[in-house]
Order: C-alpha cells, then structure tokens, then sequence
C-alpha cells in the first residue's frame, strides 16, 4: 500500500498559512496585455454580479477613461468621494484610503493597481493602499497590466523600446488569491483604437505609431498568457498540497531519470531526453546516496558523475538524494515534484542476484502507485580512460575475515567450556550471536554472514553429540541449526545496514559540519587578506591537497592573493585556464568537460553580483569534481566563499562611500559658504567698475580703461563662478526642484541660443527642428541653462568661422538634443570624466579663459534629474558633439491654432 500522509512539516506551513489568511482580505486582479483589452469593464461586470447577489460592493476608485459603455456599469454602484490634491497648478483626482478605511465594505475596487499616488498622499503607491486594505480585512479587485510587473520592466523596454516608470513589485501579483485574464486579439484592440474606443483620435494615432504596433502587442499578449499559465500551476500545485492525498496531479508531463554509475545509464539518459522533447515536458536526473554509495569504487564515483554532467548538458536539472532505500527517496521525490513519470534502467543482473540483493526496478513499480515507470535497456559505454578502479569497501579488507574466524573459534573454545559446567545448548547459542553481533558491527556485512555460516557449523562439529562430526544423532538438532542460522544473517544484514547508516550520517555530519564552521568563520572575518586565510585552511582541512586564490586587481587581472605552502608554480597557461573560468563563470580543468587535460581544476568563486575570482587546487583537490558529493560540497564551500569577498568589498565600498558623501558634504558646504561671502564683494565691485567706465568716457587714458575693462570683465566672470558653484550645490542638495511643464522645443532651444548670441556675437548658429515635434514636458528654465552652457562650451572650443549646429528630434520615446561643434573634440579616455565637478579638459580653450569645470557637471544633474541621459562623443570629420535626452510623456496636449 502506498504511504500517502502528509509530510508533517508541509502540514505544518499550511495550517499556519491558512490561520494568516482567515483575518485578510482576499485580492482579485482583472488582468490583461494593454489599455483598452477591457479590464475595468470586465470588473465592474463581476461587481454588478456580486451586487445583484446582495453583497455590498463599494467603488473605491474607477477610472472610466471617458468610455460610455464603462461609465454605465457604475450605475447603481455606491462610491466613495475622492481626494482632491493641488498639483502644479492642476487638481488631481486620488483615491482616499482613509475614507475606505472608515468605511469597511464587503468588497471595494479600486482601478489601476500600479498607479504612482501624488504627493501629499500616505502611500506613494496605490499598490500599498491595496495592502493597508487587505490587512484590514477588506476584499479588493483591481486591474493590472503584464508591463506594469516589476521583474518584466526591462524585457518590455527592450521588445517595445518604451521604459514604463509605473511598476509594482512580483510578489503583490503572487500574493493576490484570484488572477482573471482578460484577453482579447491584437487585431481586435487595434480595431478599438481606430473606433476611439480607447484613446481620442490624434492620441490614437500617435500609438498605433508607437507602443501599439501589432509585433509588440502580440509579444505583450504571449506574456501575459504565460504568467497566467504560471500562476494557474502554482494555484494547481498549492491545491494539491492542501488536498494532502500525495498522489501526482498529471496536468503536464515531468520525467524522474534515475541515473547511477553503471555504463549503461548513459544511454537511458539519452532516451529520457527524447521522452521529455516528444512530450515537451521537464526532466530532473536524480541519484540516491544510500549506504551502500559510500562503499562504491573511484571508478564507479567518476561514472556517476560523468553521467550526471551528462544528464546536466542535455537540459536537465539533476538532485542528489540521501536515504537508507533508493526505491523509496525516488518515488518520494517524485510524488512531491509531481512527477508523472519514472525512467530506471533495466538492470543487468540475474533473477538469482536480484532475490539475493533486492532489484530497484521491482521496488519502484512496486511503491510507484500512479506514477508510470518506464524500463529503458542500457548499452555499455566504452571505458574511458582513468585510474584503476579501487574499492574502499571494507568487506573485502581481509583482516575482517581474519577476525572473524579468530572470533568464532573462540566462541567454539568458550561453548564447550559452558558445556562441562552445563549451561544449557540455547545459552550457548548467544555466544555464537553475539560473535556474529561484533563481526557484522565491526567489519561489515561480509564477515558478519561468514560468521553466522562459520557458527552454525562450529556448533554442530563441537558442541553437538556426536561431537567432532557434522553428522546428527538427534534430527531436532537440524531445526535448531536452520533457526539459528536464519537469524544469524538476519542479524548479520540488519547490523551491517545499521553500521554502513551510521557511517553515511557521520560522513554527511561532517560535511554539514565542515560548512558551517567555514560560514562561521568567514562571517567574523574582515579584511580580503584574512579572510582568504580563514577559508584556505578550511578549504585544506576538509579535502585535502594543495590549493590557491585567485582576485581579480582594478583592471580584472587575476593574481594570486593566497595559496598553501607546496603549491605548484601558477604558469601562463594555468593562468589562462584560470582566467577563460573568471569570465565564463564555469568550471575547467580536471575532472571537468572544459579542458579536462589541465593537471589542476579550476573553479569560479560565483557571487551574488559578479564572480569574485577563482579557485585552483592541485592532487587531491583536483579530483573533487569528478565525484558527485564532493562537487556539490565544494561548489557550496566556493559559493560561502564568494558571498563572504563579496560582503567584505561591499562594506570596503559602504565605508568608502560613507567618507566620500562627508567630504562631498563638507566641501559643499565650503563652497556655499564662500559663494555667499564673495558674492557682495564681487557685485560692488562690478558695480564700481561698470559706473566708473560710463562716466569716464573720453576722460581716462586708454590704459587705465584697459585696466577698469579688464576689472569688471574679471570680476563678471568671477560672479558667474560663484553662481555656478551655488547652482551645483543646490542641485546636489537637493534644493532645485523640477517644475514639469509642456513645452515647445523650439521655444527653449531659440531662448538659449539669444543668451549665447548676446556674448558671443560673432558665432553663426545652425538650429533643426522638425515641423511636427511634440510638446515635451520639461522644466523650460532648467534646459534652457542646459542648452546655453553646451552652446558656450561649443563657442569656447571651436573656431570663430565655424557653424555650431543644435538639432532636436523624436528617437523612440525620447527627445533628443544635439550641439555639435568643430572644434578639437576630447580624447577618449575624457569622454565620461568631462562630466564630473572640477574637471576640466585638454583641450585649451579661445583666448585662453578656462572654466572651472563645473558647467557639464551641472548639465549632467538637471538632466538626471528630469530622468533623462547626457553623453559626449567625438564627431567624424572633427569635434565635440554632446547630446541629451528627455522622456517624451504620454498623452501631450494638442497645439491647436487660433
């Protein structure tokens, strides 16, 4: 009969689970693929339902979106009031939670699950309003769009090239109890948005351009089909734990391979791989460390592990099981990945070997229940070359046989003993099975059932009349001879099963053990240096040989930062190996499928973040990854090890970053300080100067005008310094706020190019503007500054007789402004550094008047700050060219002429 019970654990997390569950409310999300499939609908449909039904619905938020059909939906729906909130001159529309709160409907909805809330409002997102409701025990249903989901942000970017800013994290998505698809074709949507179903006309227009090309909804529509599908086989298999019968749910195919370290199971690998490719279905390659495993030969370990690498590069997921029998681990397993089916091998030995030993085969179609298992036949693969196979099993130690002879003699000497002080012949017998007792306990199975053959016979030949012959004179005695060499091997098998488990517990305790004391000690290590000693002498204390580290320096060079003292030599070829595994991220070397011939394996140290760097180990090190347990150990050892350099040099980085905003913190506060104590200064004496040159006029030599010139140019440009300095600071404080607005492009790009002309008269300006460009929301002051500094820089740096061209232009989702020059351009390794504060170039600039560097650094920060990006970049033919972009929006207003 099967054992179907609940695991008590899994019983345990669901009672708990389903305790948090009975006090929260219950979320229902209406999901689609874009605006317009028909999600808010659709909702207000189910809420008319479940009003008809008497159940007090409550409309918390509805964003009708001016469709007629959705506005009659909301008729007979109470709603609650919503917030109003000053917003830039405009009024916002807000959900307000508190008045929910208050009210305490049955069921609430509140539209767009994503929605960023204004400023002003407890939550900055609608999402977290949804949560506060939950927790209060109120049911919701919102709407959601697969691009709103936070894990697919990037994925969608790529495909429709448009970033969406409104994001909420997977697990809200996870968590709700009830996801609704709401689904319609490509064609269809699209023959909506024609209709002005789904946006006005002009807007219509303008994203069928765009984001609602038919190739993106149809990628947008099999997304959100998939996460669907995937939520539908988390319901599937959350329904199957909680009906706790343990039996498969077959609702798609998945394959358990059963691979050992016979040859032949690479060919059942093979066929198990096409079984899975004809059922498009999962496959997981699964081995069982029994105790038997630990007695197997170094021959047989590197088959194992030469067919689970196998079974690994033909797609499968492969899990090492420990138990004391494989047929049950498997089925086990299987019952709880909810596994349909079983491929086992068929096996090589004889009915005879199979009754003797027991047969996998026979145990799995026995304990498999529903589960189909199928019989692959194996053929041998060729040898491959390696060293001679040696067993460690004890049972062929003959000092164990030795013993056991030595034992049972004794216990012969001491039976005939007993029986001239006539203890009886059944007391006689426990000597004889407590010689069987010690043998199998000590020494293994072997001896142990030598022992209870080599007894029987010792007990019939001495101490049995007629005594020294096997012959019987009472035929009574031949019962007792079968009963006690019954339970003799019975003890003999039970004892050596119960020894060879203790031993596989004691061989896993010290694995446990040995990870745990390398996690201890690198979590109180600080310091790259100690850290890597820390983890060497573990390393070397658990498996042995010689080993070294490898980190990468500042330009991802690897270098030896550790090693044990008789390590070999890293030459140029090891440390090309060593290098090919740092920026695969993949082993190599010995024992491995990437350059096995190498004397030495190589192994990535795979952090969190990055690959930290790369461990080699030389003789008995080198032969770890051809043995299935002990790679997965090391691959543990090395993975502790990454996390442990990883944490050290994120705390190096915290710290560094700690000194760095102090000194920014100060240095800011220097420079602000200054710029209001030079600033009076500074404008007395422009002023002194500028009246002293208007009254003066033909009255003061030529030198001393030259001299009250150049005062008044100096101390002009020293004031635009200080303004520089005081803008910057602000910017970095925190203190200039960006005031988005709908704005001309043209408007602002003609504003700076009249500043530039007023100091810079002489320069010839080339403006391209497209006849149809959108308004674009911008702060108009902010970029005008932006343009007027890339102008000034240009006009600096380039020749008087040539053109400076500023082009704008729509790319993707973007505006993007351009100021191009032909002038002496930047030289490569100038082209990010131009950016930062104080930084100033090689190049020397008309009249030898260099800035202070702070122009381009406060371009880069209004840009940033409007979510946009700025680069530099050499032009072909000579020069500078800078270019800028600035999100585009959504919706813009129409420019309509009066």
């Amino acid at each position: 009969m099967d054992d179907l019970r609940p695991n008590p654990e899994a019983l345990l997390a669901s009672v708990q689970n389903e305790s948090a569950r009975a006090h929260r409310g219950r979320l229902k999300i209406f999901f689609g693929y874009a605006a317009g499939v028909g999600k808010t609908f659709a909702m207000l449909q189910a809420a008319q339902r479940e009003l008809a039904e008497g159940r007090e619905v409550i409309v918390g938020y509805v964003e009708p979106h001016n469709r007629p059909e959705t506005e009659a939906l909301l008729v007979g729906l109470e709603q609650l009031p919503t917030l109003s909130i000053p917003y830039r001159g405009v009024t916002l529309r807000e959900f307000d939670l508190d008045a929910a709160l208050a009210r305490h409907p049955d069921l609430l909805l509140v539209d767009e699950l994503a929605h960023s809330n204004a400023e002003g409002c407890r939550h900055s997102k609608r999402w977290q309003d949804v949560e506060e409701l939950l927790a209060a025990g109120i049911n919701v249903y919102s709407t959601l769009n697969v691009q709103h989901l936070e894990s697919l942000n990037d994925v969608i970017a790529q495909i429709t090239g448009v970033t969406v800013q409104e994001t909420l994290p997977d697990h809200v998505f996870e968590q709700a109890e009830e996801i609704e698809l709401i689904d319609l074709t490509p064609e269809e949507l699209v023959e909506r948005l024609r209709e002005g179903k789904i946006y006005l006309t002009a807007q219509a227009e303008r994203a069928l351009r765009h984001f609602f090309q038919r190739a993106n909804l149809t990628v947008l529509r099999e997304l959100a089909l998939r996460q669907s599908a995937d939520r539908i086989h988390a319901d599937v298999q959350s329904e199957r734990q909680t009906q706790r019968t343990g039996r498969t749910w077959p609702t798609h195919e998945r394959l358990v391979v059963c691979v050992g370290p016979s040859p032949t199971s690479a060919k059942v690998i093979r066929s198990a791989k096409r079984m899975a490719m004809g059922l498009r279905a999962e496959w997981i390659a699964v081995t069982v460390e029994t105790s038997q495993t630990l007695h197997m030969s170094d021959d047989a370990r590197e088959r194992l592990g030469a067919n689970l690498r196998l079974a690994e590069d033909l797609g499968a997921d492969s899990r090492i099981l420990s138990g004391t029998d494989a047929a049950e681990e498997i089925v086990s397993f299987a019952r709880e990945s909810n596994a349909t089916k079983i491929v086992v091998g068929k096996p090589l030995q004889s009915r005879w070997q199979s009754l003797w030993s027991g047969s996998l085969v026979e145990d799995l179609l026995r304990l498999s229940g529903d589960i189909d298992v199928y019989i692959i036949r194996g053929v041998g693969e060729p040898q491959r070359g390696g060293r001679p196979s040696k067993s460690i099993n004890p049972q062929t130690n003959s000092t164990g046989y030795l013993i056991e002879l030595l034992a049972t003699t004794a216990a012969s000497c001491l039976g005939a003993l007993l029986l001239r002080w006539h203890v009886t012949e059944a007391n006689i017998v426990m000597v004889f099975l407590a010689t069987v007792l010690f043998t199998s306990a000590r020494y293994g199975r072997g001896p142990g059932i030598l022992a209870s053959v080599f007894g029987v016979l010792a007990f019939d030949f001495f101490l049995i009349p007629p005594y020294l012959t096997f012959a019987v004179a009472d035929a009574q005695y031949v019962l007792t001879f079968l009963v006690l060499l019954a339970v003799s091997l019975t003890t003999s098998h039970l004892t050596a099963r119960l020894r060879e488990q203790v031993e596989a517990s004691r061989l896993r305790e010290r694995r446990t053990e040995a990870l745990y004391k390398l996690g201890k000690q690198l979590s109180g290590a600080m310091g790259t240096d100690f850290l890597l000693l820390m983890a060497g002498q573990q390393l070397s204390q658990t498996f042995g040989g010689e080993w070294a580290v490898l980190l990468p320096d500042d330009k991802n060079h690897l270098s030896a930062r550790w090693s044990t003292r008789n390590s070999p030599a890293i030459d140029t070829n090891l440390s090309a190996v060593a290098t090919w595994s740092f920026e695969h991220n993949k082993p190599c070397g010995r024992g491995t499928e990437t350059l096995p011939n190498v004397g030495a394996l190589v192994v990535p140290l795979s952090g969190s973040q990055r690959t930290a760097g790369v461990l080699i180990g030389w003789g008995a090190a080198a032969e770890l990854w051809s043995l299935p347990d002990s790679r997965r150990h090391l691959e543990t050892a090395a993975g502790l090890i990454a996390l442990a350099l990883e944490r050290d040099r994120l705390t190096i980085e915290a710290r560094q970053s700690e000194l760095d905003a102090e000194s920014e913190r100060l240095r800011n506060v220097l420079l602000n300080s200054l710029s209001h104590d030079l600033r009076t200064p500074l404008a007395v004496i422009a002023g002194a100067s500028s009246s002293l040159l208007q009254r003066s006029a033909g009255a003061v030599s030529g030198l001393d005008r030259e001299l009250l010139q150049t005062i008044y140019e100096e101390s002009d440009r020293l004031s635009k310094l200080i303004d520089s300095l005081l803008q910057i600071t602000r910017i970095e404080a925190g203190g200039v706020h960006v005031q988005k607005e709908w704005n001309v492009p043209e408007e602002v790009l003609g504003a700076a190019i009249r500043r530039v002309q007023q100091q810079f008269p002489r320069r010839v300006f080339e403006l391209e503007v497209p006849p149809d460009l959108p308004l674009v929301p911008m702060d108009a002051v902010l970029i005008e500054q932006v343009c007027f500094n890339l102008l000034e820089n240009a006009c600096r740096y380039s020749p008087v007789e040539t053109h400076i061209q500023l082009t704008a232009s729509i790319v993707g989702a973007d505006l993007q402004i351009c100021v191009a020059d032909r002038g002496p351009g930047l030289a490569t390794d100038e082209l990010e550094r131009v950016f930062q504060k104080f930084y100033r170039g090689s190049a020397v600039p008309l009249g030898d008047q260099r800035g202070a560097g702070l122009g381009l650094a406060i371009c880069q920060a209004i840009i940033m700050a409007h979510h946009g990006t700025i680069r530099a970049e050499n032009r072909q033919g000579g020069g500078a060219l800078f270019s800028l972009t600035l999100p585009r929006g959504d919706n813009p207003p129409m420019i309509t002429d009066v």
